[in-house]
């Protein structure tokens, strides 16, 4: 079919395509992007892997700029992708030099990786989230990539895949600590961010939206902020201490105050107008946040 991207089943196939040879193992292996021979333009619809590929470019373009400066480092970046995900080939691999670490997920299935993979949340970051790594990093991740290249040179034998998974937890947890170590040092951007996020909540909540398209969702605000939402609610899980869902709901919460204490709505108004289709859905999550019923809440302004 015409503008269909793609789609990958095995390792295998992604070396044939690459113009490299079979790989060591057929659920795992190293994929040098100097070597491969390729045309782009094949691959234009995009390309699916059903595997997860792990990039490291030492050429790495899009460091993010913010004033004067650039926030990230020019030592290289990582990318990560889970299976279903759609990619342009052409963007992925023609502009940089490096490799990929490609993993079915059979490999790891008898393992607690199996489960635990789903923690590792910038496999769902998108390619302008990507990592960047100073040279200290740089050289840690690609001494991992050394060591899973030199165990699938050696004879595969009953101990190659535990100390093969041993190495890609390593590399995922390092990933993990240089991601956290990203949000600190763009702490800057990611306060422009979180002002962003503050004026659209707000602008939401003060216009006729909620009653036209009811509450925000996470993925609204993402898309809103042309981020991936699961880069949003990591950056502000290291910005604010909350993941997105939360940060709306507390601004919701604070517009629902604000309608109470003007005590010019009901409280079954007050739900309705902030996007709720059933108002003990709203009282539910009110009594959650502040520990008191809205009805209490607005009893405070009636006493005196």
């Amino acid at each position: 079919m015409k503008n269909q991207p793609r789609i990958f089943h095995s390792i295998s196939e992604l070396h044939k395509a690459m113009g490299q040879p079979k790989p060591m193992h057929p659920l795992i292996s190293i994929l040098n992007y100097g070597e491969a021979i390729f045309d782009p333009k094949d691959f234009e619809n995009g390309i699916v892997l059903d595997f997860y590929k792990i990039s490291f470019k030492t050429n790495f373009t899009g460091k993010l700029r913010y004033g004067h400066g650039f926030y990230d480092f020019e030592e290289g970046g990582m990318s990560f992708v889970s299976p279903g995900q759609i990619l342009k080939m052409q963007e992925e691999e023609a502009d940089y030099s490096g490799m990929s670490l490609n993993i079915h997920p059979d490999f790891f299935r008898p393992y607690s990786l199996n489960a635990n993979i789903k923690k590792y949340g910038f496999f769902s970051y998108s390619a302008a989230e990507a990592l960047y790594l100073s040279e200290k990093e740089k050289e840690t991740i690609l001494g991992v990539f050394t060591n899973i290249q030199n165990e699938l040179n050696e004879r595969i034998d009953h101990f190659s895949q535990d100390v093969i998974i041993m190495q890609l937890e390593l590399l995922l947890n390092y990933s993990n600590r240089f991601y956290n170590r990203q949000f600190i040092t763009r702490k800057a951007v990611n306060n422009d961010v979180l002002s962003k996020l503050e004026d659209l909540l707000n602008d939401y909540f003060n216009t006729e939206k909620p009653l036209e398209n009811g509450l925000p969702t996470v993925q609204y605000v993402a898309d809103e902020l042309q981020l991936s939402s699961r880069y949003l609610s990591d950056l502000l899980r290291n910005t604010s201490g909350q993941n997105t869902q939360q940060f709306i709901h507390d601004k919701l919460i604070e517009k629902a105050k604000e309608y109470i204490a003007k005590g010019t709505l009901s409280v079954s108004e007050i739900a309705y107008k902030l996007g709720f289709e059933h108002p003990q859905s709203f009282n539910k999550l009110f009594k959650k946040k502040t520990n008191i019923s809205p009805i209490a809440f607005k009893e405070l302004f009636t006493k005196n």
